[in-house]
């Protein structure tokens, strides 16, 4: 047991881990693992936990996918996490009259979902199913709805889903929306005050007239920078996405890259054990034949060795019968 720490807290981390690893499985595993989990805990008894796991919903696909982005990409997770924490901590800042860009926290939000909606969809179809629309809107919307907590409730474990999440609330949902904010952080009117010095009708009228009627020169000059900022904001989205799904490719091919790799190195094994066998085999291919070639020399030898005993046998039989 290890020092300092009880043994029911070791238990229980132990469960703990057996829970992550089921959660973790492929999903037309989970059910034969969690009878195999809870038949085993009810043998060491613990039958309350063995009852815990006989207890435990199959998750749904979208909730399956969630559970394996939380497990397979945690750094994009938690980069979401972050993202919204960021937007909420710049929404309370600007609920208490400070300054605060809720633009940029917005945008890398976005961007962060968009990057996890890819790798969904990459996990799905590398489980063989197809990344249907509705599918990938329900992962999106339990994404979206996990990062609008600012702390999880205890029936909302990332990794552990079992079923869709929805928002939190609406007040919540509504602090994502550029412009839902309570009517006494929006921007303020400042009356007009009339100047003490004394003007005539004409000299008040003069300004109004040039606020009112711009030149033609600025109007295309402003309509030229709109365009032009309409334009370079497209050209970021673009690239936004572009960048996301450069990450998802890079990262397929990193995974074939190991993937290939591995198989790589159990091929070269595979060569180096053939060419041992090769020549184990080669050695006594040689040996054999090396026996066979003594073999042969000692049938030679044996045979020269009867016929010269044949022909004793015969000179001895004629010198019986002469002296005879």
């Amino acid at each position: 047991m290890e020092r300092g720490k009880p043994k029911g807290d070791q238990s229980k981390g132990k469960l703990e881990d057996d829970f992550d690893a089921l959660f973790k499985l492929p999903l037309s595993e989970f059910i034969s693992a969690r009878k195999t989990l809870a038949a085993r805990l009810k043998q060491e008894g613990h039958g309350n936990d063995a009852d815990r796991v006989k207890a435990l919903v199959k998750p749904s696909i979208s909730a399956w996918v969630v559970n394996q982005v939380y497990w397979m990409h945690r750094e994009a997770f938690d980069r979401l996490m972050a993202t919204s924490q960021r937007f909420r901590q710049a929404q309370s800042s600007l609920l208490a009259g400070k300054a605060a860009d809720m633009r940029g926290p917005l945008d890398a939000r976005r961007e962060a979902l968009s990057e996890l909606s890819l790798l969904a969809t990459a996990l799905l179809r590398d489980a063989g199913n197809s990344p249907t629309p509705d599918t990938i809107r329900r992962i999106t919307t339990t994404l979206e709805a996990m990062s609008a907590y600012a702390s999880f409730p205890e029936d909302l474990t990332p990794g552990r889903l079992t079923h869709d999440v929805d928002p939190p609330g609406f007040e919540s949902l509504g602090s994502f929306v550029p412009g839902a904010l309570p009517e006494r952080t929006k921007a303020r009117v400042i009356p007009f005050r009339k100047s003490t010095a004394a003007t005539t009708p004409r000299q008040k009228a003069a300004p109004i007239r040039e606020v009112r009627q711009p030149s033609r020169d600025v109007r295309q000059i402003e309509e030229t920078r709109q365009a032009r900022k309409t334009a370079a904001k497209a050209s970021l989205q673009d690239a936004r996405r572009l960048l996301v799904q450069a990450r998802v490719r890079a990262q397929n091919a990193e995974a074939a890259q190991k993937k290939a790799n591995v198989d790589a190195k159990e091929k070269e094994k595979q060569r180096r054990e053939a060419e041992a066998r090769f020549d184990k085999a080669r050695e006594a291919s040689e040996d054999a034949a090396r026996r066979a070639q003594s073999l042969a020399a000692e049938v030679e030898e044996a045979a020269m060795a009867l016929k010269d005993a044949e022909r004793n046998l015969e000179e001895a039989s004629k010198e019986l019968e002469s002296l005879s």
